[in-house]
């Protein structure tokens, strides 16, 4: 897939795009540019692959249910990263044309994502692009949602071969929601981040 392409077309549907050859360089950047604010994780392998957390914590007041502080619940956590100034995710899908698609449980994430934030990142590895947005949508919920059921011990269909989605009634179904951004909402700052790398699921 050609990043020039999506990244012009991610521009022409509102968004500030910046990308990056490796995460790290991706990392050194966002530390740069993230300093002394509120700052909320959406879960996600990418951000936890490449260290974005640790990064941030040094200067900043980060929340991810990922890393409970003691005393907090997970509930408190996911509340507070979503009242935060500034909310960090990746994508389980991202359309050459521009785009973007995530499948949720809790919904917590892709809830932040709409609205409510002075600015959200997203963070994406050349390994989310698919060239249109129905091979998107077929991505997150036959790659990254089997995968992701998988890491998190559900007992579900896909978790087992991890080869589909089997559209499943199972209580612990962890694919709830989804949400397709057709353009920038109209409140807010979104930056969306491209590293020429895979990350996550």
């Amino acid at each position: 897939m050609d990043f020039s392409i999506v990244e012009k077309n991610l521009k022409d549907r509102g968004y500030t795009v910046t990308t990056f050859e490796t995460a790290a360089e991706a990392v050194t950047y966002l530390d740069t540019q993230i300093d002394n604010q509120t700052v909320g994780f959406g879960g996600s392998v990418s951000l936890e692959q490449i260290k974005l957390f640790e990064a941030l914590q040094n200067h900043n007041t980060v929340f991810w249910h990922q890393r409970i502080p003691e005393g907090k619940t997970s509930t408190e956590v996911r509340m507070a990263a979503n009242q935060a100034a500034i909310y960090i995710s990746s994508v389980n899908g991202l359309a050459e044309t521009g785009e973007i698609i995530n499948i949720d449980g809790n919904c917590n994430r892709v809830a932040s994502i709409f609205y409510g934030h002075e600015k959200v990142y997203l963070v994406i590895g050349k390994n989310k692009l698919e060239k249109d947005y129905d091979s998107a949508l077929w991505r997150a919920r036959n790659i990254a949602s089997p995968l992701n059921a998988r890491r998190v011990g559900a007992k579900t269909p896909c978790a087992v071969k991890c080869d589909k989605c089997y559209d499943c009634k199972s209580p612990e179904r962890i694919c709830r929601g989804l949400s397709v951004l057709w353009g920038k909402p109209m409140t807010g700052e979104f930056e969306v981040i491209l590293v020429h790398e895979d990350l996550g699921y």
